[in-house]
């Protein structure tokens, strides 16, 4: 017999008092978590290009931080997996391949639909259409600290349709998949100088999560994503470059 557990099953089995302690933990040096977003944002824009040998060293001269807190940086990137270690002395930028880019999408479309429609009651429009805001004042897209402007606004609305859920190891997963997602997104806004998917897509998307009907919003939030999947390969498979390396711009 085939047994088959929901995610909502599986979210109400979390220890969530343990689970809310630890990453308090994780978090309250904010020192710390600055200049984890800081490595995050360059391995983003491939200044860490996919693939890249880092160390110590090179953590600490490109970015002005302690051997000590390098150190601890890299650990917590490959505990992260957005570092891979090679060797006991050979430490790498994780690869950015198709199979990357498909496993992100898949996970994305099991998690996001039904974590979304558990917290579309509890969510902060306001904030969310801030955000939308601000995104649509930086296009059109002329370079690169535009496109990570964009990029970590569109990660900020992901992050608050999902926040009040309830579930903070969940929650976790999803913040590690949107940054992996944010790296895959910068290949499409580089080749394209555009998103993935329109204002008025995001917008009417967000129209359907206010309606709180679950099985509605798990709908399109799944059809969206698949859209964007589709939209970021047809991207890839077009460029010659990408074919037989990293997914590097």
């Amino acid at each position: 017999m085939c047994l088959t557990i929901s995610v909502r099953t599986v979210l109400a089995m979390i220890d969530l008092d343990k689970v809310y302690f630890r990453m308090m933990d994780s978090t309250t040096n904010d020192d710390a978590t600055d200049a984890y977003r800081a490595i995050i944002n360059a391995i983003v824009t491939q200044k860490l290009a996919p693939s890249q040998k880092v160390s110590e060293n090179i953590i600490s001269e490109m970015f002005g931080f302690s051997r000590a807190i390098s150190r601890n940086l890299i650990e917590r990137l490959i505990a992260k997996q957005f570092l891979v270690s090679i060797s006991p002395r050979v430490t790498q930028v994780a690869p950015l391949t198709l199979l990357e880019i498909k496993q992100n999408f898949m996970l994305r479309k099991m998690l996001l639909p039904e974590i979304i429609s558990i917290a579309a009651a509890r969510i902060d429009f306001d904030a969310v259409h801030a955000l939308n805001a601000e995104i649509q004042a930086i296009f059109p897209i002329e370079n690169d600290e535009a496109a990570l402007k964009v990029l970590k606004s569109n990660k900020r609305v992901n992050m608050l349709l999902c926040e009040n859920a309830g579930y903070p190891l969940m929650l976790d997963w999803v913040n590690q998949l949107e940054d992996t997602a944010m790296r895959i997104y910068w290949l499409y806004v580089k080749a394209n100088k555009s998103f993935p998917y329109s204002t008025q897509q995001h917008a009417a998307s967000i129209d359907v999560i206010k309606s709180e009907e679950p099985a509605r919003i798990s709908t399109v939030i799944h059809d969206m994503i698949s859209q964007t999947e589709e939209r970021i390969l047809n991207t890839v498979f077009s460029h010659p470059q990408f074919y037989t390396q990293d997914l590097k711009v």
